[in-house]
């Protein structure tokens, strides 16, 4: 086999031989060495070298260029003579064959159904898992005619519809070898993933099992990934109802969920005085940031085509520089990524390809200025500004204060699996990621505000905190306050250590001038331990009893008390375990 990556045999430890990180930029496609996490897995990989392979990489940690390596061993040994790639959408067809050219594999992005044959100065293709779905048997003849690799990138999208699953399963169950690859393989549905193993590890669920698992806390403790400050801002929201009624909330209060959608959505109003603000409050967080990285971009993940085109014009007056709109619709949405990715622009709004579309390795900062809030969505938008170029480099990301979107910013290091056999349990576990790719495309809470003839009147921001490396720091401010620019001002090349030291120390400075430092959140760690144990019993009194997990959870809220699990304080969460407990033992 020609010697393409490293000594199989050389028993030195991987860190002896490879460095953590890339020593330059090398986002897309291979960078001259490995990091340490790739090279494990592909030695773990050519140790057995299995006919189904699952690798789980946080965005950002270089899922592409294990893969592309894993490929040129395969190719250049002779075990396979053709490759096809799956991606979720068009743009990433041309980013896998741009990464594919510069190892040395060629790989046609046009490729079209009616195309049959692919041209024989390509080694095969890369197509989307929608474009499978409408002709599986034309996939699985050049799948079949070959000795061929597939890779199936971010492979929870081959779960999106019975349909794609069924086509991709038909499609490529001939294939010699399978690599899937996923930042984020959880879902809401129960939808199995085509080619991805579930284990039931005794409590009757059935979770998806990988074979390599490097998540989001190993790859910030290897500086794979950048670090991320969550910027917080608050403040008082008014509307008016589909009744005539008019309300007025603080933003992120602990209301009902419907006062919070509104004050949410309310917020995000291009009309209002809010977003403004956040976005100049953004602006200057990127030109402190361009101090020290010259090229950093910032990007405005917006809810629709109408929000996009007004945060663009406010943005516009704000910095005083073009602003790159990327709308769904737009034909030339891919060749403006690829633009604004070459460029030293500044700014750029993008609506729907955001999740997986968007891999521009110098963004810096964002806005999240979208209602949407399942955690899949959320950990997709985050990871487009977590790719780390060199150590040392900082990502902000600035949102609404809603006590969903804090617990998501806080929860950041949570690893999850893809659950089947969770009947009626959706809601409970806040996992309700179902309608992700209605969210790509226009959140549909926006669509139902609007059907109800919701109007925004009048909205004002203010700082509350950042969130950092499972901290909280900050006790509030005035929009263009000193407090407020001292949190902005924090460098944008700085260690982990430095950062939660200057935070420290700006917090420190607000006390000792007599702010009052707000009550913490409940420790989300245990939120989550308890969430996970009330789970595991849900499971296990519904193996038992035969009782479906929805109306476990409804039994245990009558009994108990309190709202569903998302919205459940420490006390009540531990309520509802020790009332099954009690169920367990035959206690009333």
């Amino acid at each position: 086999m020609t010697e393409t990556l490293f000594d199989f045999g050389d028993k030195l430890p991987l860190e002896d031989k490879l460095p953590v990180a890339y020593p330059e930029r090398a986002a897309w496609g291979t960078g001259p060495k490995l990091r340490a996490w790739q090279a494990e897995a592909l030695a773990l990989y050519f140790d057995t070298e299995p006919r189904d392979f699952m690798a789980v990489a946080t965005p950002g940690a270089g899922k592409t260029t294990f893969a592309l390596r894993l490929a040129k061993v395969l190719i250049d040994s002779g075990k396979i003579n053709r490759l096809i790639v799956v991606a979720p959408t068009d743009h990433l067809k041309k980013q896998w064959a741009d990464a594919a050219a510069r190892v040395g594999i060629s790989l046609d992005p046009n490729y079209k159904n009616s195309d049959g044959r692919h041209g024989s100065h390509y080694m095969g293709v890369v197509v989307t898992y929608a474009q499978v779905a409408l002709k599986p048997a034309v996939h699985r003849a050049k799948t079949e005619d070959a000795r061929t690799l597939v890779i199936m990138d971010e492979v929870h999208h081959a779960g999106d519809a019975l349909s794609w699953g069924d086509g991709i399963r038909e499609a490529f169950e001939p294939a010699t070898r399978r690599l899937a690859l996923t930042g984020t393989p959880f879902r809401s549905d129960a939808a199995p993933i085509p080619f991805v193993q579930y284990v039931d590890e005794g409590d009757g669920i059935r979770r998806s099992k990988a074979d390599y698992t490097y998540g989001y806390g190993s790859a910030l403790a290897d500086h794979v990934v950048r670090p991320v400050l969550f910027m917080a801002y608050s403040g008082n929201m008014r509307w008016r109802t589909s009744a005539g009624e008019e309300m007025e909330a603080n933003l992120g209060e602990g209301f009902t969920k419907d006062v919070t959608a509104h004050a949410w959505r309310t917020a995000l109003d291009p009309h209002g005085d809010w977003i403004p603000s956040v976005l100049q409050a953004a602006d200057r967080r990127l030109s402190e940031v361009r101090r020290t990285v010259k090229d950093a971009g910032g990007l405005i993940i917006a809810t629709d085509h109408e929000d996009a085109r007004g945060y663009a014009a406010q943005l516009e007056a704000i910095c005083g520089e073009k602003v790159t709109t990327i709308l769904s619709d737009d034909p030339k949405a891919s060749q403006k990524i690829d633009d604004f990715s070459e460029s030293e622009a500044r700014w750029m709004v993008a609506v729907r390809m955001v999740s997986e579309g968007v891999d521009v390795p110098r963004l810096c900062v964002g806005v999240y200025a979208t209602s949407t809030s399942t955690p899949l969505f959320f950990a997709q938008a985050v990871g487009r500004f977590v790719r780390s170029r060199k150590r040392g480099e900082v990502a902000s990301v600035f949102l609404p204060s809603v006590p969903i979107l804090m617990a998501l910013a806080n929860e950041m290091e949570v690893e999850r699996d893809h659950a089947l056999d969770r009947e009626g349990s959706k809601d409970e576990d806040g996992l309700d990621d179902s309608l992700l790719e209605a969210a790509n495309k226009e959140d549909k809470a926006s669509d139902e505000l609007t059907r109800n003839k919701f109007e925004a009147l009048n909205s004002q921001a203010s700082f509350d905190r950042v969130l950092f490396d499972g901290g909280e720091f900050g006790t509030g401010a005035d929009i263009g306050s000193e407090e407020e620019l001292g949190f902005l001002g924090i460098p944008g090349l700085l260690d982990t250590e430095q950062v939660s030291e200057l935070l420290r120390k700006q917090q420190n400075k607000q006390i000792s001038k007599g702010a009052t430092k707000p009550a913490p959140v409940s420790d989300h760690r245990l939120m989550m331990e308890l969430r996970t144990k009330l789970s595991k019993n849900v499971s296990a009194w519904a193996a038992r009893t035969g009782t479906p997990h929805g109306q476990i959870h409804n039994k245990l809220r009558s009994v108990c008390g309190g709202p569903a699990v998302p919205q459940a304080t420490v006390d009540q969460l531990q309520a509802r375990i020790d009332k099954l407990q009690d169920w367990f033992v035959g206690r009333k």
